[in-house]
């Protein structure tokens, strides 16, 4: 069993997601810090990217801040080099394919291994061609993490039987953001998912609320939010991380119990 599915061990799983880099990396690494303090069971780190596609304009946003403040890949690197010195809670980046091939898939991997960093989600990678990382990622043991999308259907089972780390299930068609609503049938998403796998499923895309993470943490194993975090520390810029910790015990307390 790997680190990232020990995260789902002790209960419903919080996961939120901080673009690296956005106002700066010290606020970065306070973020993650209160983060941690607060229930997260693991954090998802983005790698800044100048065409992230499957975000919406909050998290845009956020990468074009912090890619104008000079934010690069190595950068990203050391500053998970230097969390991991006190925080033990398994870390998964997210990030695009090109970010990858630019900096060497080889090299990425094994640095991904050295500092630290469990697993990795690239929401532009089809299913079909995981292959291209697929070998690299296993020679140095990071979980490369598969999306299951409403308009899987038929290529649910395919994609769940070969999960590792956790199954990201995406609530909503369309980008990344906040949702009224979140009407997709994903509890029978999740019972296609429970038949070719026990991988743990997490619900990502849409959920801002307490009563959102609730429900969708009836349904699955664990919960993303990335949206509301992201526009935190739009708002609040250094001062950010003391409200992202706020936020996250009130949405782990929600979870928690189901």
């Amino acid at each position: 069993m790997s680190k990232i599915e020990l995260a789902f061990q002790k209960g419903k799983a919080f996961i939120p997601f901080i673009t690296c880099g956005d106002p700066d990396l010290e606020t970065t690494k306070k973020a993650v810090r209160e983060a941690v303090r607060n229930g997260a069971d693991l954090i998802e780190l983005g790698i800044p990217f100048s065409d992230p596609t499957a975000e919406g304009p909050v998290i845009q946003g956020a990468n074009i801040r912090a890619l104008s403040e000079g934010i690069t890949t190595d950068r990203v690197f050391d500053m998970v080099r230097e969390l991991r010195k006190e925080i033990t809670i398994p870390f998964v980046f997210m990030t695009y394919a090109n970010v990858v091939f630019t900096y060497g898939a080889d090299r990425f991997f094994a640095l991904c291994e050295e500092i630290g960093v469990d697993g990795i989600i690239l929401p532009d990678l089809p299913f079909e061609e995981r292959e291209e990382f697929l070998p690299i990622s296993r020679k140095y043991q990071v979980d490369l993490i598969s999306l299951i999308a409403p308009t899987s259907e038929e290529r649910i089972g395919m994609i769940a039987k070969e999960a590792e780390g956790f199954l990201y299930l995406v609530s909503s068609l369309g980008v990344t953001g906040m949702r009224n609503e979140i009407n997709t049938d994903l509890e029978s998403i999740v019972r296609i998912i429970r038949t070719y796998t026990k991988i743990p499923c997490a619900i990502g895309f849409g959920i801002s609320t307490p009563e959102q993470a609730k429900k969708m943490a009836g349904v699955a194993d664990g919960v993303i939010v990335g949206s509301v975090i992201v526009k935190l520390l739009e708002k609040y810029g250094k001062t950010a991380p003391q409200y992202i910790g706020s936020y996250i015990k009130e949405m782990k307390d929600a979870v928690k119990n189901i």
